[in-house]
């Protein structure tokens, strides 16, 4: 390792990578990509249907938990974050979500002109090649391969019809020009996960101006008269890697905040508390932290065709040796291929309710639920009003940082992700699934009123592990970092990743996370924003 480089990056995952790549195509620019994990080599990364076994897994996982919930009886809810290269995105479910075009609209309400919808997207389209072509939201040409799933159930389409029963409207594609329910696009190309190290970092291999080492963890930023000159690696007792031009952050909505305290950065009276030595007053770091969280409802299938047989040996495991022949069959996808936004009622400018369709009846582990068959949708709250916070437990880089998340802190939240377990009960009583339905598993047909349903949310929700928003981007002094994700308060030190959203989007956060860090490489390298898009 060289020590002295044009930038540094610290954390090769969905942002990083990204960066990684747009900034070393010039090969003046001397780049250095930082990985805590270790390289993307497990298996149970790259076979997609392997995802729940690939997150909470030891080396590739960062294994965090939050602290006591006061609202969920002192419950620890676990916060799986990708620790390899790729960083969740190697870990994920690969759900391809853009958000609705509002998300970034009132982004820009509050300051941030050049993140309206229309100025993202033409780094959307950039990122992608789409399988369905490219056209006035789609793109064509881009490192990322997303795909629109070919149905590996019948019963994807039998939800979808009964959607429209129920009368939500329909949309050929979930990130286009129609809101609704269609086949959700999945990071998936031939058989194999897309992650932004597959994408982004593996075809750019050979050039000599980009370095990426693995199992370097960086303890703090260096910052000598105010600018962040390097940082420092828990590796070679404490060796400092110096930055010409700039540092940056893209360790994620809990690593990015824990580094930027422990490098001085923070509220004051926290870190003296600390005995770290303040280069930085700034309280927001930390703060405003949001997740998504959902619900099941599941049903007992009364024909045998549905997928919950497979999750059982030996089939699990033929079904696995299938994939490694072949890289086809039901190991070939995440199973999440039919999903759909809707507004619990009229007050709603956007949808506020995700709900995923998986035609087999599994735990989050992966386990099945119901014996023989049976089916489910994940009911997932888009725009959740409680707020949380990430501090310091102690100034030891190596001890994890301590997450409280304060779900369902705010009342609102479990009254609205019930509305939501309302509405997909609707689309289940719908008479296309008549032929299929034996009874309900959960909630459970006794559960009938809303009390009983807020009831359900709050025994049974989980994180959908989107944790964002703890290094909020805004124009007001108060916000950790300005428009360009430059930190408040110190040259040459910038967050690019999910920390930096004012507010979570409305579907699951990678796809957002990856274009903005496109749109953000345009800025450090100084370039001309791609021009604004209406279609």
């Amino acid at each position: 390792m060289a020590t002295t480089y044009d930038y540094i990056i610290v954390g090769a995952g969905s942002a990083g990578c990204v960066l990684a790549n747009r900034l070393s195509a010039d090969p003046s620019i001397r780049v250095l990509l930082l990985e805590a994990g270790p390289r993307d080599r497990s298996l149970f990364i790259h076979m997609p249907a392997a995802f729940t076994h690939a997150i909470s897994r030891k080396p590739i996982d960062w294994g965090y938990f939050a602290e006591p919930e006061p609202h969920l009886d002192g419950h620890r809810e676990a916060c799986p974050r990708g620790k390899v290269l790729g960083g969740s995105s190697s870990i994920n479910s690969m759900a391809f979500v853009r958000g609705h075009p509002l998300d970034y609209d009132h982004w820009a309400e509050t300051g941030l002109r050049d993140w309206s919808f229309a100025c993202c997207l033409p780094y959307f389209k950039r990122m992608e090649t789409f399988s369905g072509g490219p056209d006035a939201f789609r793109g064509g040409s881009g490192p990322l391969n997303v795909t629109q799933p070919v149905f590996t159930s019948p019963l994807n389409q039998i939800f979808l019809e009964a959607a429209g029963e129920a009368g939500f409207p329909l949309s050929g594609d979930t990130n286009g020009a129609r809101e609704g329910f269609g086949a959700i696009d999945q990071t998936i190309h031939r058989g194999r996960r897309v992650s932004t190290a597959t994408a982004y970092v593996r075809p750019i291999s050979s050039r000599a101006n980009l370095e990426v080492r693995t199992g370097c963890q960086v303890t703090r930023v260096v910052i000598e008269n105010g600018r962040a000159v390097g940082v420092e690696l828990l590796q070679g007792a404490g060796k400092v890697v110096r930055a010409d031009r700039e540092v940056l952050l893209c360790g994620g909505a809990i690593n990015s905040p824990q580094l930027l305290m422990l490098s001085g950065i923070g509220g004051a009276d926290a870190l003296r508390r600390h005995d770290i030595a303040v280069v930085a007053d700034r309280p927001e770091v930390g703060r405003n932290l949001q997740d998504h969280i959902d619900v099941s409802v599941m049903y007992a299938c009364s024909q045998t065709v549905t997928q919950t047989p497979c999750l059982s040996y030996p089939r699990k495991a033929l079904i696995g040796i299938e994939w490694l022949l072949t890289r086809g069959g039901l190991a070939a996808t995440n199973h999440f291929e039919a999903a759909g936004c809707l507004r619990t009622d009229d007050k709603q400018a956007h949808p506020n309710i995700q709900v995923f369709f998986i035609p087999l009846a599994v735990s989050p582990d992966g386990k099945p639920l119901a014996s023989g068959h049976g089916y489910q949708a994940t009911v997932m709250l888009l725009r959740p009003r409680s707020r949380g916070d990430i501090t310091l437990h102690s100034a030891d880089p190596v001890k994890a940082p301590r997450l409280r998340f304060n779900y369902l802190g705010d009342s609102a939240d479990a009254a609205e992700l019930a509305d939501g377990v309302a509405a997909a009960r609707r689309i289940f009583s719908q008479p296309a699934f008549k032929p299929y339905q034996d009874h309900e598993v959960l909630p459970g047909a006794q559960i009938t009123t809303a009390d009983e349903l807020t009831g359900y949310v709050g025994r049974s929700f989980k994180s959908t592990y989107h944790p964002s928003g703890t290094c909020r981007m805004g124009v007001d002094e108060d916000t950790v970092v300005d428009a360009q994700a430059r930190v408040r308060g110190v040259e040459s030190l910038r967050v690019v990743d999910a920390s930096i959203m004012p507010a979570i989007t409305s579907g699951n956060i990678n796809a957002p996370v990856i274009m903005m860090a496109e749109k953000l490489a345009d800025m450090i390298l100084g370039n001309e924003p791609l021009a604004p898009e209406s279609p």
